[in-house]
């Protein structure tokens, strides 16, 4: 999926993180929205058209993986990456986060590499369903 086109969802409670991220994708060509809480996040996702998210884990009201989960349910095809300040994988996020990378110990040309990994990911498995089953 070429980036200039690619729609990315960003959910933060922090203002200051949402800003770095939005500054950070927006000059790698991808189009931004943002969100300033799960709830807000969900609405947009369900009225947008939305090919990955970045979502904070740790936000107030509605923690970033009762998010994730709800937006698997709404588009189980869509890469999510979260960032967290925990160090480790915690177990709840198997199946639901197709990334999990810890806040500030990445350089943000790996996150942008890792996002446009997950795209590529997507768009392959998305035109490999759409072609039609070989005859035997």
């Amino acid at each position: 999926m070429d980036p200039k086109r690619a729609t990315v969802l960003c959910i933060d409670d922090e203002e200051p993180g949402l800003q770095v991220r939005r500054l950070l994708l927006e000059s790698a060509g991808y189009r931004v929205l943002s969100a300033r809480s799960g709830v807000e996040g969900i609405k947009l996702f369900q009225s947008e058209p939305i090919d990955a998210v970045v979502l904070d884990y740790w936000m107030s009201g509605m923690n970033g993986m009762a998010v994730a989960k709800e937006l698997k349910r709404l588009n189980p095809a869509t890469p999510i990456m979260i960032l967290s300040a925990y160090g480790t994988l915690l177990d709840e996020t198997l199946g639901v986060a197709d990334l999990w990378l810890r806040k500030g110990e990445e350089e943000p040309q790996f996150i942008l590499a890792k996002l446009s990994e997950m795209l590529r990911q997507r768009a392959a498995k998305k035109a490999h369903s759409a072609q039609p089953p070989a005859n035997q």
